[in-house]
């Protein structure tokens, strides 16, 4: 397999370079993104070629793609369309088209899903949606793809949009109305692995309308999805932390702005998404092999059934994931020669885990040990302001962009049931002032800026569960002060070729829920637990592109750094995690291509490589010498993608997915082996005049058996197979 998709590689490439591919900052290029269309008006190759070279994460205004020195991935239309053909997974797609993201746990838990190494920032129209300091692993599936117009993806650790993006930012931004009239969309789908109870089905409908200056959209989705089946017909087992099989989805969209004096816009935005779990099936454990040996070969964990007795008990409760969240922008083209964009937010995110009566739940003050049943549950709410202010001409070639972010986040976890404190509410407050210049100097664009992060975190007293001794913590205030610096240059050099190099940072907080729930030694106080100190990333970064009439190719090399990281590995005993912090290098390759000999063909291509370093103890004076494993850092990857448009009313794609083997090693021990796998895909889309456009999906199309990369290292529940071959069917009509 390793020989293969290297050889794989190197021959893509080369054949790229020969007749030009796509560009690392560039990849399937966008729709303009502060205009999102409606999908009748969006191409098959999903973009306008005049806007083909815009994007607004990080910058939050239109920046032309080749004066950004930096890694950009944006995802388009097409692409998007193309992956819920296949299915309704939100990562799915982000693991098929972005180089560094890790293969998609196929669940609701992103555990071991990382960017470059890296937790990375999910946002929804520039609304945080993580929560970095009590990471449940649960953020990154918060709407329904079908409102989503585009993804925007900045790898490597950044600062502009505040705290969580290590390993970089993820935009999933939003369409709104834009011709003129009354339009209306109606769709279902139907899809299936042809096994009892496998069937998953939606209806979803958008209206827009645009009259003049006022426009508005809306938009509802409703999902139902049976349980999923390994390629031997074997029920995937659900995940401890939540999945998406067996679940019921929606969500409701609205977007309405209303434009006046000619360069002014006034836009509300407000979503409901909830996710919730039908409870008709439980988890059941499977077979793994033995340690050290070959972990492809066991019985995959399944799911049966009926409720889960523990005891006697039934201890399946509802899970949900809900996300509320709504904003008032407002933009003016024209003030003082410059361009103001100011984002008032509110956001609510609940994620209820799934019902259990392990040690951490018992409570004799409560129940007899070994009879409490309870559910953990995350909460946060956001307040939080966003703006920006661009001057194009401050001076001649000479960008400059300032603003201020201010942010109130308050996040806890509590055992749902019996309304006990797990993670006391953590109150973060962040006031982020920053300014950045960008100077043409005619071929070549040199950037600058910095961000003060001026943030704290407030913790009341409160009393850990029993399991830890009902220990008695003094509460206090983290504070932190950061300056985050980046710098890059971007030289145009002719031909279509250019080169850039760069140097960014990020700010995180650890995962703080962790230590402070696990104190069980009295005496202790949060300002007094170093686990807590703030981790500041390094990121540098080169590459070189090139783009021309046939395509485009590009890659970086990366390294990035932390001297104070925070990983995450599990206590044998407990089964807990454990935040380890430890000094951590990743290093990295990513690529991509692109080929068009022709206006009805398009090849596309990208490869990732990453290796992360770590100390064999909490200690940043010891060597790096210990290679991080699946919950950092994924395995390389190659995906394919041919895609044909024999017809303006038809196309037909064709995906190659490699995930490769890989053994990690800490000196000559060996400590990791995981497989790889091969896997290909298929839609087809059709245009029938006076019916709609009918797609016809098929995901594992050879129906491989296979383990997921991260179910191949024992954690908590984690040893599941990977999807069978899915099918779906499904019909979008225009109105």
């Amino acid at each position: 397999m390793k020989n293969f998709a290297r050889a794989t590689v190197g021959t893509f490439l080369l054949s790229a370079a020969w007749t030009g591919a796509t560009a690392q900052q560039a990849g399937p290029q966008p729709a303009e993104p502060t205009v999102a269309q409606d999908a009748a008006a969006t191409s098959d190759d999903g973009a306008a070629d005049k806007n083909r070279d815009v994007i607004v994460t990080g910058s939050r205004t239109p920046k032309a793609i080749d004066k950004i020195p930096g890694a950009v991935t944006i995802v388009t239309p097409a692409e998007v369309q193309r992956s819920l053909a296949l299915t309704e997974d939100n990562t799915a797609v982000l693991a098929k088209t972005v180089p560094g993201y890790s293969e998609s746990n196929q669940t609701l838990n992103t555990l071991g899903e990382t960017l470059r190494g890296r937790a990375t920032l999910y946002l929804f129209d520039g609304i945080p949606q993580s929560t970095p300091l009590r990471d449940g692993s649960r953020n990154a599936t918060f709407t329904d793809m079908s409102i989503v117009e585009r993804i925007e993806v900045i790898s490597g650790a950044s600062a502009s949009e505040g705290i969580g993006a290590a390993g970089g930012v993820i935009n999933y931004i939003t369409k709104r109305a834009t011709r003129e009239g009354l339009h209306a969309n109606i769709g279902g789908r139907l899809g299936t692995q042809f096994e009892d109870d496998s069937g998953i089905w939606g209806i979803k409908g958008d209206v827009s309308y645009k009259d003049g200056a006022f426009d508005v959209f809306a938009a509802a989705a409703y999902v139902d999805r049976g349980v999923t089946y390994d390629a031997r017909g074997r029920r995937i087992g659900l995940s401890s932390s939540s999945s998406l099989a067996d679940t019921k989805q929606k969500n409701f969209f609205l977007k309405t702005g209303f434009e006046f004096g000619g360069t002014q816009r006034l836009e509300l935005t407000g979503n409901y998404f909830r996710l919730a779990s039908n409870g008709n099936y439980h988890y059941v454990a499977g077979r793994r092999p033995p340690a050290g040996t070959d972990q492809t070969t066991g019985l995959p964990d399944t799911s049966e059934p009926g409720p889960l007795l523990v005891n006697g008990q039934d201890v399946l409760r509802t899970e949900f994931n809900e996300f509320k969240q709504a904003a008032l922008n407002y933009s003016n083209t024209d003030l003082f020669g410059g361009s103001l964009l100011a984002t008032g937010y509110y956001a609510r995110q609940s994620m209820r885990f799934g019902g259990e009566n392990t040690d951490d739940r018992q409570d004799p003050l409560i129940a007899p040990i070994g009879t409490l049943v309870d559910q953990s549950e995350i909460n946060s709410k956001k307040y939080g302001l966003r703006t920006s202010y661009t001057l194009p001409e401050f001076l001649k070639g000479l960008e400059v962009r300032v603003g201020i972010d201010a942010v109130y986040d308050n996040t806890e976890q509590r055992l749902a049931l019996t309304d006990r404190v797990l993670v006391p509410p953590l109150k973060y407050t962040s006031f982020g002032p920053y300014a950045q210049l960008s100077y043409d100097i005619g071929p070549v664009t040199v950037t600058g800026g910095i961000r003060h992060e001026d943030g704290r975190v407030k913790v009341d007293d409160y009393r850990t569960l029993f399991r830890r001794n009902r220990t008695l913590v003094t509460g206090g205030t983290l504070k932190y002060k950061n300056d985050l610096l980046n710098g890059g240059i971007i030289a145009r050099l002719g031909g279509g070729f250019s080169a850039f190099a760069s140097y960014s940072e990020g700010f995180t907080l650890p995962n703080v829920g962790i230590p402070l729930r696990n104190i069980s030694t009295p005496g202790q106080s949060v300002a007094g637990i170093v686990d807590l100190q703030a981790v500041i990333f390094e990121n540098k970064e080169v590459g070189a592109n090139w783009r021309g009439s046939w395509g485009s190719i590009g890659g970086s090399y990366y390294r990035s750094y932390s001297k104070l990281g925070a990983n995450l590995s599990v206590d044998p005993a407990t089964l807990d995690f454990v935040l380890n912090r430890r000094p951590v290098r990743i290093t990295g390759v990513d690529a991509t291509a692109e080929l068009r000999p022709t206006s009805w063909l398009r090849f596309n291509a990208l490869y990732s490589h990453v290796k992360g370093m770590t100390s064999a103890g909490n200690n940043v004076t010891r060597p790096l010498n210990v290679q991080l494993g699946i919950t950092n850092i994924a395995p390389d990857k190659l995906n394919l993608t041919a895609t044909v448009l024999p017809t303006p009313e038809s196309s037909l794609s064709v995906g190659m997915d490699t995930t490769m083997d890989r053994t990690v090693r800490t000196g000559s021990v060996v400590t990791e082996r995981t497989q790889g796998r091969t896997l290909f895909d298929a839609t087809a889309r059709y245009k029938i005049d006076g019916v709609g456009t009918v797609s016809l999906g098929a995901e594992n199309v050879f129906n491989k058996f296979y383990f997921l990369a991260f179910s191949q290292i024992d954690f908590f529940q984690n040893y599941f197979a990977g999807r069978g071959r899915t099918v779906t069917l499904s019909l979008r009509s225009d109105f």
